[in-house]
């Protein structure tokens, strides 16, 4: 993850001081992604249906081979799906709360 953020600032500083363009940037990002075996990251989801407006904290695993892990944590009841691919297929795993 570092690495990756590291990167894309050195890119930042490059295309800010140079004759660098945007496709330049961009095709050494993608490259750079090529390259990777596995990376991380953290976000923020919005989704708005309609007048409503839930809000997600999402957390992604990538790995080599097309493995992932995706996190779903609504922030509001704090309930969690999780999205994994591993070698015995596709699955979806949503916590049962015991909360009544």
């Amino acid at each position: 993850m570092k690495k990756i953020i590291l990167a894309i600032l050195g890119l930042f500083l490059v295309v800010g001081c140079g004759k660098y363009s945007e496709k330049d940037a961009y095709k050494e990002i993608k490259n750079k992604m090529k390259s990777l075996s596995s990376y991380s990251l953290k976000g923020e989801l919005l989704i708005y249906r309609g007048e409503d407006t839930y809000t997600y904290d999402v957390e992604v695993a990538y790995q080599k081979e097309n493995f992932y892990r995706v996190s779903l944590v609504n922030q509001v009841n704090n309930h969690e799906q999780i999205i994994l691919r591993n070698a015995e297929g596709v699955f979806v795993i949503t916590h049962k709360s015991t909360q009544l």
